[in-house]
């Protein structure tokens, strides 16, 4: 939206002609509309990209927690070149008697292991992990809500600095009649040279005025690409307003309930409460089984070995510096500064439903004011003019009456962009600012269906992981 300072630039302009509610937008046959964008913002957007992105890797990290549950092989190879080289003393062998022995061997090994029984403190880790996944999934519907809220405010500013230039080319116009007629009734001794200067100074500023306006279209078409991924063509007036409930109580205790930030820490919460479990088990013995294969084989020789061995394993680790006890007092910090950041979340998101209601009940009231302030501001600029030409009235008074019209004009045409965005800032300040809530025609991302695919970490060879290679490489940008 327009800052303050430049809002007071436009209001600064003078109008004479009447300019109606319905300039918010100039019609077309192919005009864009507002749902245009909202989907262009979805299908574009290199935010909503990123978290999907962190999305999937919180999803793998679901495949790795439960990897601690699975066996684990692995093998090992080596060749192996020995020689010996030695010397008789004597004895049963001559003296000086020399004896060389060499060898090359090679062996492999194959070895597993699999977990038998740690007291949960993996079953935690794992079930950590996907309370982390849903807090990431509410992570990027937050997102969304802020991708589709500012293509709203895009689409809002660029009408509305649109029509604010029109507002300011036609004051142009309107005032080079007046300056024309301003010399022609000095010409003929009706008005003294004031009158001239005054209306070629207002004409000078109008001409400022418009240049400025056409700086901030300018300006509002970059951040309408930025928003929604393309340059802006002919848009359409904005729809009917969103149905919204009446009752702040109401909206209150819904954004409680499904509002993304609040979801999100929510789980955060439940993460962090797995989390301090696992590590209290972590200081408790575990179980696990481990077997072995190996084969030794001797080049140039009959000799070779075969070995094998299973086995149960108990084990616990009684010291460590203090590491595992740190770490469960680590996470029972981390857990209590989750729920407090829950409450400051609620009170956050209840407090941006009452600021959001209040700015709609703001620009409601200003458009009231600014349609009456038209109004009357009309009239008045009707009787000036007509007193003026029968010379009951200055040059002076008609300017002046001519920017009381331009700044109500100029103030309906911004209270009307503000009340869409106040409108859709009280869906998203309730968690309803979503594709799915506002039924746009695009493809809705879900977030499931790559967890599904890696939840239980598919190999790359098999027939699951070459599926997923390919899924990867098309979602790869460049």
């Amino acid at each position: 939206m327009m800052n303050t300072g430049k809002m007071r630039s436009v209001r600064s302009m003078i109008a004479a002609s009447c300019v109606g509610l319905g300039l918010l937008a100039p019609m077309a046959t192919q005009a864009e509309t507002l749902a245009d964008a909202l989907v262009g913002a979805y299908n574009n957007s290199g935010l909503l990209d990123q978290n999907r992105a962190v999305l999937r890797a919180a999803d793998e990290d679901v495949a790795i927690a439960k990897s601690a549950l699975k066996p684990v092989l692995q093998w090992t190879g080596n060749l192996t070149q020995s020689y010996n080289r030695s010397v008789s003393g004597g004895g049963t062998t001559p003296a000086g008697f020399r004896n060389s022995t060499d060898s090359l061997t090679t062996s492999v090994n194959l070895v597993a292991s699999l977990l038998v029984y740690d007291f949960g403190s993996s079953r935690y880790s794992i079930e950590a992990a996907k309370e982390t996944v849903l807090a990431t999934r509410e992570t990027l519907v937050s997102a969304e809500q802020q991708i589709l809220l500012r293509a709203v405010d895009a689409y809002m500013t660029v009408i509305q600095t649109q029509q604010l230039v029109s507002l300011a080319g036609n004051n142009v116009r309107v005032l080079t009649q007046e300056l024309r007629a301003a010399r022609d009734r000095f010409e003929v001794g009706e008005v003294t040279r004031t009158d001239v200067s005054l209306a070629e100074a207002q004409l000078a500023a109008a001409r400022s005025n418009l240049a400025g306006a056409q700086g901030d279209f300018i300006s509002a078409k970059a951040y309408y690409k930025v928003a929604v991924g393309r340059e802006p063509g002919r848009l359409s007036p904005p729809p009917s307003l969103p149905k919204l409930s009446n009752s702040i109580a109401t909206a209150k205790a819904l954004a409680v309930r499904q509002h993304p930030d609040i979801l999100t820490v929510q789980h955060q919460v439940a993460a962090a409460d797995l989390l301090v479990r696992s590590n209290e088990t972590a200081l408790k013995p575990n179980v696990s089984v481990q077997g072995s294969y190996g084969l030794t084989e001797t080049f140039d020789s009959q000799a070779s070995t075969r070995s094998g061995s299973i086995g149960f394993q108990v084990g616990q680790t009684i010291y460590q510096g203090g590491a595992l006890s740190a770490g469960v007092r680590k996470s029972q910090a981390q857990r209590d500064a989750q729920r407090g950041n829950l409450h400051v979340v609620v009170k956050d998101v209840e407090r941006a439903v009452s600021d959001a209601y209040a700015g709609l009940a703001s620009a409601r009231a200003q458009i009231e004011a600014s349609q009456r302030q038209v109004r009357a501001a009309q009239i008045a600029f009707d009787g000036i003019r007509e007193e003026a030409s029968l010379g009951a009235r200055t040059t002076l008074d008609v300017l002046d009456a001519e920017q009381s019209l331009l700044d109500a004009r100029s103030a309906r045409v911004s209270a009307q962009s503000q009340l869409y965005v106040a409108a859709y800032s009280v869906l998203s300040a309730t968690g309803q600012l979503t594709a799915q809530d506002l039924k746009l025609p695009v493809q809705i991302y879900d977030p499931s269906a790559y967890y599904n695919m890696v939840k239980d970490g598919p190999t790359k060879y098999s027939k699951e992981g070459k599926q997923l290679d390919r899924v990867l490489k098309a979602l790869q940008k460049d």
